[in-house]
């Protein structure tokens, strides 16, 4: 066991090292000012590269209608009311100024004839304002941003894991945690931290992330920390996750499949999808999509695994090949079949996580003084539903806020803040585990929580299951007091899956919490028992260990904002 303590000092610090961290600490570095990344993967490495879809922004450069006040719209009704609209509207004004940075650190966006950015449509859009690059737009973000960290020569460390965030009298003032590989400690002071460390999907059996990232680091940290959660019933479900293998069960297929033609067939051959949208048929929304599998799977017409088949099988083959070179690669890789020959078993799975710390919408300030958070970590802009292509340019916006704000926050302060009481405490919390000898297993814990989540907060819930879905939670949480943490020459990853377990934990318990209490279906969040949307609910749930669910009103609406929101059909455009 390494003794070892590094002690470093920085104006900000950025826990996380995927876009949305990035370009938080690019921002800082950028006006001259001291920061450190920390991540507990490589940056190269971080989930982020996997989103293939496009960032938006009324560039007006394709559909010259565009603006950024119908974006606005547009996002609010997507997010069936839940969204601040303050958040919205400092997302989409300043959108334009993110995709401007992307191109200024050297982003390879497509273009159009006469080079402007090329944009196109994605569902529930009024017009095309997705920019991409190619069918690789998070891994171009993704290179371009680590391009202008490194030119800017930012300390980044990606195997640091942060085990808690150091707070004194509501004031947070760095963080503390170990080296994944040799164990080492790390007491990092900082001004202000900016939480960039993700959602929490892999709570879920299949999920679009993968194994140790999106475990809920950010809930707890901030959580732990003093801050609140909010939204977090809120959950999106993507339709064709794979079922195997099952080291990449939930690995996506991109919609574009089905937007290419792909069917959806249950076990008995039907092409089950006439019975729920018998329109729009396979390119209904992701929601209506997923709603659907999940019920044919729920009352055994599901495939034997648990799942129902895409079948691209009648489409020429050639049109596969050039459209859908990368789902045809993907299952050639990971199971050796070849979908212009044979269907693929999908399942729903978990896939973004709409809500996150409270943060307020002028710069996502949390409730801890010098604490932000930033991309899926955060709430406001998303609410019940996620108007697709807007993940990426809130990450963008909002870390360039946000590093802002970080910045003016450091340098107001007329003195450094500590605590020995709390970097005692943490470090205590490392010992505490490492020593751990119980017969609890932290894996085998770890995959009950995804199970339970899976089988009572998944794509359709009701009251009976997420009661039962707590309960086996609190037996979890009672038997966690005897885990065992083995440490070997492979390093200390046995540690950060304790961590890990305690991070799913509380997100599973805000999550089921939260969705007990929301008792209407709204956007993703599905109740069978509650199938109608209830006007009384148009408030956003905000939770703490300690108050548990209390609700928040949402702020008003802009008039001018208000009269151009429609119900868009999306009827024609990819849904990816």
């Amino acid at each position: 066991m390494s003794s070892l303590e590094r002690q470093l000092a920085t104006s900000v610090l950025v826990v996380g090292t995927g876009r949305s961290g990035l370009r938080a600490a690019i921002e800082v570095a950028e006006a001259g000012v001291a920061v450190i990344a920390v991540g507990k993967r490589p940056a190269a490495d971080t989930h982020p590269f996997m989103a293939s879809g496009g960032v938006n922004a009324a560039l007006a450069t394709t559909d010259p209608a565009d603006t950024w006040e119908q974006h606005a719209a547009d996002t609010l009704q997507e997010s069936c009311l839940l969204a601040d609209p303050r958040t919205v509207l400092a997302v989409t004004r300043n959108a334009a100024q993110g995709i401007y940075d992307l191109e200024r650190y050297g982003m390879r966006f497509d273009r159009q004839d006469d080079g402007r950015i090329a944009q196109r449509y994605f569902g529930a859009h009024t017009y095309r304002r997705t920019a991409f690059a190619g069918d690789h737009t998070g891994l171009e973000m993704q290179r371009v941003l680590s391009e202008r960290a490194n030119q800017l020569s930012i300390p980044v460390l990606s195997s640091l894991y942060v085990t808690r965030l150091l707070v004194d009298d509501g004031t947070v003032f760095g963080a503390y945690g170990f080296d994944i590989v040799d164990g080492s400690r790390y007491l990092v002071h900082a001004d202000a931290v900016i939480l960039a460390t993700g959602g929490h999907t892999r709570i879920w059996r299949r999920a679009s992330s993968r194994r140790d990232e999106n475990t809920g680091d950010s809930f707890r940290l901030a959580a732990e920390a003093g801050a609140r959660l909010r939204d977090t019933e809120m959950v999106q479900f993507h339709p064709s996750g794979l079922i195997k293998p099952e080291n990449a069960a939930g690995t996506l297929l991109s919609e574009a499949a089905r937007g290419e033609g792909g069917i959806l067939l249950n076990n008995l051959g039907e092409r089950f999808m006439m019975r729920y949208e018998p329109e729009r048929m396979e390119r209904s929304g992701r929601d209506r999509v997923a709603r659907a599998c999940y019920t044919e799977i729920k009352e055994g017409r599901g495939t034997q695994a648990g799942g129902v088949w895409l079948d691209l099988s009648h489409l020429p083959r050639e049109m596969v090949l050039a459209r859908l070179s990368r789902v045809h690669q993907t299952l050639l890789d990971l199971q050796t079949v070849d979908v212009t020959r044979d269907p693929i078993e999908v399942a729903p799975t978990a896939y973004y996580s709409m809500g996150g710390v409270w943060v307020r919408p002028e710069d996502h300030s949390t409730d801890i003084n010098g604490l932000f958070a930033i991309g899926e970590a955060a709430s406001g802009l998303h609410g019940a539903n996620r108007l697709e292509g807007n993940s990426l340019i809130e990450l963008l916006v909002y870390g360039q806020i946000a590093g802002r704000a970080a910045t003016e926050y450091s340098a107001k302060l007329t003195g450094q803040q500590r605590s020995l009481g709390a970097i005692l405490a943490a470090r205590a919390d490392v010992n505490r585990l490492l020593t751990a000898e119980g017969d609890q297993n932290v894996r085998a814990l770890q995959r009950s929580v995804r199970h339970l989540m899976t089988e009572h907060a998944g794509v359709v819930r009701d009251e009976a299951g997420l009661a039962a879905g707590l309960a086996k939670l609190d037996e979890i949480e009672t038997r966690m007091v005897d885990v065992g943490v083995h440490v070997d020459i492979g390093g200390f990853q046995d540690l950060a899956y304790a961590f890990n377990l305690r991070s799913s934990v509380l997100a599973a318990r805000a999550t089921l919490e939260c969705a007990l209490e929301r008792r209407e279906t709204r956007g993703c969040h599905i109740r069978s028992d509650y199938p109608d949307l209830n006007p009384d609910l148009k408030v956003n749930l905000v939770w703490s260990p300690e108050t548990g669910v209390r609700r928040e009103p949402v702020p008003p609406i802009p008039t001018d904002i208000a009269e151009l929101m429609h119900d868009d059909s999306a009827d024609g455009k990819p849904l990816e």
